[in-house]
Order: structure tokens, then sequence, then C-alpha cells
């Protein structure tokens, strides 16, 4: 068991290979959960770490799961993720634990780059890599505050017109830096951090919000440089009572938040917009990717990086992409099916941190090894995040023929 950046207990495991390689795997945690996701399982004894400890899944790690996986071929990632989910036997691995399947999971892929001698990005690409994903930076952060309640949970940059992953960098931190400024001003007091390691909203209007951040962005001349994400987290503003969302001081129907989507994309350059509905109104999605004509509507509740729910949204037109969290099904394996058939159908892969990171997490190894769009790299600023924003830019000058990801083809409106 070790602590994941909100001070959460997680697990890590460790593998090792007969000829002594060796891989740790860490299955982070989330804040925005959707109910579909793999079960972490805790030990709900309030007495230790507010009964989020994990040490039924570490003696599972080490008494059911690492017996069982000894003496397999360590570079067979598909066999030995079978062999755990045939053993879990459950649609989202309440048996044995998703937080067990996934740290193992994850130690076996990174113990099979060990024995090739490479990072896990070059290993599973096979050191082809001539794209890197676009990171997007959060700036901002919704949900409950004190003074008010932002119902967007993720105001976010995306530097897409920078030549280079540096100046992709140098873009990230400069907003960030000057967002911290020009939120002082308009709130006339310092600038708070926010719920996910950004700012904290000064107002609960996005509109205002947006244009705050549009404008700092202009003022640090980037503006053909940079266009934006948003990511509603809906199920935390949804009144499942009243069938209706908090948004701006008031409740709202699906309809009215598509609306706000609506004009929010056609006001400005937002290349993709995320769970702007509650993960169940597959119906409302389908809406809102029809309505919504200059962003793409992408899926993370909704999906839950399971390559059965990109059908079904492919299916309905309800999603054009998801966000890649892989603890959320709960194997590499399965992870990267549910990028196969998104790379197969036109549709983006934005990986993405767990709010409750960690530092060696592997999601950045796979937004660059699976050749992804983009991927959410969190704020400038805590230890998990710049460790992946530093990842980025090794990856980069390891790489220096690859180019940042030309999301224009993507682009709608």
């Amino acid at each position: 068991m070790i602590l994941d950046s909100n001070a959460r207990p997680v697990i890590e495991t460790t593998v090792t290979t007969g000829s002594g390689a060796q891989g740790v795997g860490i299955a982070p945690t989330g804040t925005s959960v959707g109910t579909c996701e793999a079960y972490v399982m805790r030990d709900h004894d309030e007495k230790r770490f507010m009964g989020n400890g994990v040490d039924r899944a570490v003696d599972i790690a080490n008494s059911v799961l690492g017996p069982a996986l000894c003496g397999l071929d360590v570079t067979d990632q598909k066999l030995i993720d079978r062999t755990m989910i045939d053993m879990d036997g459950t649609p989202m691995k309440t048996k044995l634990g998703g937080n067990s399947i996934y740290s193992v999971s994850v130690a076996c892929a990174k113990a099979a780059a060990a024995v090739h001698g490479v990072p896990y990005y070059d290993y599973i690409s096979k050191g082809d890599i001539k794209t890197l994903p676009l990171p997007v930076f959060n700036m901002i952060n919704g949900g409950y505050y004190n003074h008010l309640t932002m119902s967007l949970q993720e105001f976010s940059v995306i530097p897409c017109g920078a030549g280079s992953m540096l100046e992709a960098m140098n873009i990230g931190v400069t907003v960030f830096g000057m967002l911290k400024k020009n939120i002082a001003k308009y709130q006339k007091g310092p600038a708070m951090m926010g719920n996910y390691c950004g700012w904290a909203p000064p107002t609960d209007d996005p509109f205002v919000m947006m244009k705050l951040l549009t404008d700092t962005v202009e003022e640090c001349g980037f503006r053909d440089k940079v266009a934006y994400h948003l990511d509603g987290a809906a199920n935390g503003m949804y009144d499942a009572g009243k069938n209706q969302y908090w948004m701006a001081g008031n409740y709202v129907s699906a309809e009215e938040v598509i609306e706000v989507y609506e004009k929010l994309t056609d006001r400005y350059p937002i290349l993709f917009v995320e769970d702007i509905l509650e993960e169940h109104d597959w119906e409302g999605f389908a809406r809102a990717s029809h309505a919504i004509t200059k962003s793409i509507v992408i899926g993370d509740d909704l999906t839950v990086t399971n390559k059965k729910n990109l059908e079904k949204a492919r299916e309905l037109g309800a999603a054009g992409g998801f966000v890649l969290k892989p603890n959320q099904v709960g194997t590499i394996t399965e992870c990267i099916e549910a990028r196969a058939y998104a790379a197969e159908h036109r549709m983006i892969t934005v990986p993405s941190l767990r709010a409750g990171g960690v530092v060696g997490d592997i999601v950045t190894d796979l937004a660059i090894g699976l050749k992804t769009q983009a991927i959410k790299c969190g704020a400038c600023r805590a230890g998990e995040r710049i460790y992946s924003q530093n990842m980025l830019l090794k990856a980069s000058y390891e790489h220096p023929e690859a180019k940042l990801f030309d999301f224009t083809p993507f682009r709608r409106g």
C-alpha cells in the first residue's frame, strides 16, 4: 500500500522476471468516477485511512494473482490479463478487485519493457513514434467551493498550434501563470488552488470564465496557437430526482445544458467537450453530438474505456471519441482494445491522468505509445502532473523527428 496525490491508499505491485527485470504498477484513483468502472476494492475499516485502506487488494495480488501468473511469459500481455479476468469472472472485477488486477497488469507491462531495456511507450510502439499527443493543460477547476459552485469541472488549454512539445509546454506554463494574476484582478483577491490543482473559478458563469481564459491566452500572445477543452463531469451536477442539472445557480434540463455547450462551442475554438450529460443518458449524448456542430462530444463516465461502450456510442452517434483511463476497465489489454477500436473508426482517444494521481502512472506511456491525439496531463503544478509533462518532453527529445499530432483532420466547424 502507498498513497496517491490525495493521500488515499492505493496498491503498488512489483513484478520480477526470471532474468531480474522489474516492472512497477500502481492503480491510481479518480474523483469523477463512473458507476461502471472496474471495482476499487477497499477495506472499509473506518479506523484506518478513513475506510480507504487496500490491505485486501494487496493480499489478493500477493496470494492469489501472483501464484497464478508465476511462470507465464511476461511479454504475453493478453494471456496475463485474460488469466486474471477469467479468475475474477465478474463484469466489473468485483471478486478480486479492479485495483489489484490493474496494478498487476501494469507491472507486467512495464516488466516486459524492462526486459527489452526501453520505456514502455517505445515497447508498445516498437520505437515507431512519428507523432506525439497534444498536451491538454487543466487551467480552471469547477465543482463545489464555499463561495460558489461551478458546474463545469475543467476548462483546459490545448496548444494545437505549437511547433514542438517544448513550445507547447511554454504555452501551458505561461498561460497558467498569467491566469493566476488575472483571476486575482477579477476577484480582487489572490487566486486559490482548485479541486484538481488548477485555479479555483472566480465565477459560476461558464461564459464569463471562458472569456477570462481566452483573454489571458490573447494577452500572452498565443491566440492563434491555442484551442480549448471543456469537461462537464455532469454526474456531479445531476439531480436524478429532478432529472435536471445544476448550472450557474439554477436547475436546468438536459436540453438547456446542450444549448449552453452549443453557444460556448460556437463562440470559442473548443476542440472537444467531455461528459456534458450524466453517464446513462445515451439518447441525450446522441442529441448533443448532433446539435453541437463545431466540437467533438466525447465520453468519460459514459464510455469508461470499454470497447463495448464505444461500439454503442458509435452505433447511436452518441460520441466521437473517449477519454482513456485504463484503470476504468482494469487491464492494459482491454485498454489497448478500446484504443484500437476507436482508431479503426476515426474516434479520438484522449488519455487522462486521474485526480488521485501517482508519479510513475503508465497513462502517459500509453498516450505516446498508442499514438493518441491528445493527453489530459493536468495543471502546471503538482509532482504527478509535472511527471507526465516531463515524460512528454523527454519523449520529444528522444524522438526529435516526431511532430505534435495535427488535429486539423478531426476539427469540426
